[in-house]
């Protein structure tokens, strides 16, 4: 896992989670951005830092999210 210090300067097109709902708790991850990686960023800091996840690593955060192992 890597990180972006400044995600707003990446040119990236971020999307943020349909989840997020109107509670400002809202994920952005900008889909398609670099091969086999997904950053992901906190879409009340568009200026700030971006987690890189692997690929895999976040497939299977989202599996484990979704077998309730990750609240």
């Amino acid at each position: 896992m890597t990180s972006i210090t400044n995600a707003s300067a990446t040119g990236f097109n971020w999307t943020k989670s349909s989840y997020s709902g109107g509670n400002n708790n809202c994920v952005e991850a900008a889909l398609g951005a670099l091969p086999a990686a997904l950053p992901v960023r906190d879409s009340k800091r568009e200026d700030g830092p971006a987690v890189v996840f692997a690929g895999t690593a976040w497939t299977g955060f989202l599996d484990a999210v979704k077998r309730g192992d990750v609240a």
